[in-house]
């Protein structure tokens, strides 16, 4: 989940805009090419950026939460959105390929350790990537926190968010025949994937459109008209995840594995009125895990371009860069 908002509302507390030292194209097998660059100081502390979806894409605005003074920042798109090759394609497209290209990018790049940082779908990784590799992960920050259960796939596409926000609800769900309306992921899934262009790019805007309204606690639940290419890859991929219910073997795996990485350090960032992953999947998180510190962010829903949440990410990366 997370398709990254104008960042205009946030600016304030960013530093300035940083280009690139370094661009490439790594090539991670199975046919698939991922973009990844390295922005900030290259000798400095290494964090790394998962982006949220799946599917949404890394942007420039996600090196700026970063002092570039102190912090090698890298980015990169995961596999079938952003700069990544083929675009928009799901075949060996999962979660364990995902972990496994981080991987790949560490050890490219010749880094030991590195702070890990993700919103969203790019928590529910950053989380998974950890408990698979906890030696390699010096911190986790996390903001809006997804664990990828069904609970939090019901409230978003079974009817809890709609409680809130039912006009919205109700321009998502008028695509598909009222037959199909109780289970709109299937139903979306037969859609995005028919083959038909112009089917494919209608559905995946409706369905970028329903999470894109929800983002901020400001919003007037319009979505807005997401560019064809974006929405096709973010819409094909993030309901291929959920379909496969991020392929994770039993429901709760993210939880039942929080032992792993009972010594890692961690921080979560989350929004108190976080429409699309609300709170209780935090606090629960936080819960099982006894170094990490949850901070809550009164006024704030989901977007990483939510000021309070920008504020806080920024306070929290300069006050890591004390300690490493």
């Amino acid at each position: 989940m997370d398709r990254v908002a104008s960042h205009k509302s946030a600016v304030q507390y960013l530093y300035p805009p940083v280009e690139p030292f370094d661009r490439r194209m790594l090539d991670v097998g199975d046919g698939h090419s991922v973009y990844v660059e390295q922005s900030g100081r290259a000798d400095g502390v290494p964090v790394v950026v998962l982006h949220g979806g799946p599917g949404g894409g890394s942007s420039p605005a996600m090196r700026r939460y970063f002092d570039p003074n102190v912090y090698r920042i890298v980015l990169f798109d995961q596999r079938g959105c952003g700069r990544s090759k083929p675009h928009a394609s799901i075949e060996a497209n999962t979660t364990w390929h995902l972990v496994a290209d981080i991987e790949r990018i560490r050890e490219a790049l010749g880094i030991e350790r590195w702070i890990v940082f993700g919103g969203s779908w790019g928590a529910t990784l950053a989380l998974l990537y950890a408990q698979t590799h906890p030696d390699r992960a010096r911190h986790l920050v996390l903001r809006g926190v997804f664990t990828m259960t069904q609970a939090e796939l019901d409230w978003f596409y079974g009817g809890g968010a709609a409680a809130f926000w039912p006009e919205t609800w109700a321009r998502f769900v008028a695509l598909i025949p009222e037959a199909e309306r109780g289970d709109l992921i299937a139903a979306y899934n037969k859609r995005l994937f028919s083959g038909d262009m112009a089917e494919e790019i209608a559905h995946a805007k409706a369905w970028s459109a329903w999470e894109n309204a929800l983002a901020t606690v400001q919003s007037t639940g319009t979505g807005g008209d997401a560019p064809a290419d974006y929405a096709r890859a973010f819409a094909r991929l993030e309901n291929h995840y959920f379909r496969n219910r991020g392929f994770l073997e039993k429901d709760g795996h993210i939880l039942n594995h929080m032992h792993l990485i009972a010594e890692v350090p961690g921080t979560i960032v989350q929004g108190r009125y976080d429409m699309i992953c609300p709170p209780a999947s935090a606090h629960r998180l936080a819960a099982r895990w006894p170094s990490c510190d949850l901070r809550m962010v009164p006024m704030a829903g989901h977007a990483l371009s939510e000021p309070g949440i920008s504020a806080e990410l920024v306070g929290v990366m300069a006050r890591l860069a004390d300690r490493h």
